[in-house]
């Protein structure tokens, strides 16, 4: 299957990862929305993100790796790839982004987004099913 995804994680405490060629960024401890896709073996690349050991290529992969980092919900949808970056742009509209996260290989500001509160993550749901 071919789509989009969003990973939804608690950081459960603040913490500081070295995520690649990105460096050091300090995180808060919040909940955070991280959009993806997978334009082959979306099931695959969804169960890659949830080990905790895995080879680090993703910015995403050096936070999920994290021990006081847990995805708490995945939601996902057969899309094409053009569908993320509009996903990370209307959350960049009203989420705290993560500047250069998840996205060196498009002109997004970020892919990462720091919610301002849980009922976001209901609202990222109904954003991301119906676009």
């Amino acid at each position: 299957m071919k789509g989009i995804y969003c990973l939804l994680i608690k950081i459960q405490k603040n913490i500081c990862v070295k995520a690649g060629k990105l460096g050091k960024i300090n995180f808060e401890k919040g909940n955070y929305a991280y959009i993806g896709s997978a334009q082959n073996n979306l099931e695959k690349r969804i169960a890659r993100h949830l080990l905790k050991n895995k080879k680090k290529f993703w910015h995403i992969d050096y936070l999920t790796s994290n021990k006081s980092v847990k995805i708490i919900k995945v939601i996902y949808k057969k899309a094409g790839k053009k569908e993320e970056c509009k996903t990370a742009k209307k959350l960049n509209e009203k989420e705290f982004t993560i500047n250069g996260f998840g996205c060196s290989d498009c002109k997004c500001k970020a892919h990462l987004f720091k919610l301002k509160n849980i009922k976001s993550i209901e609202k990222l749901k109904m954003k991301l099913m119906n676009l």
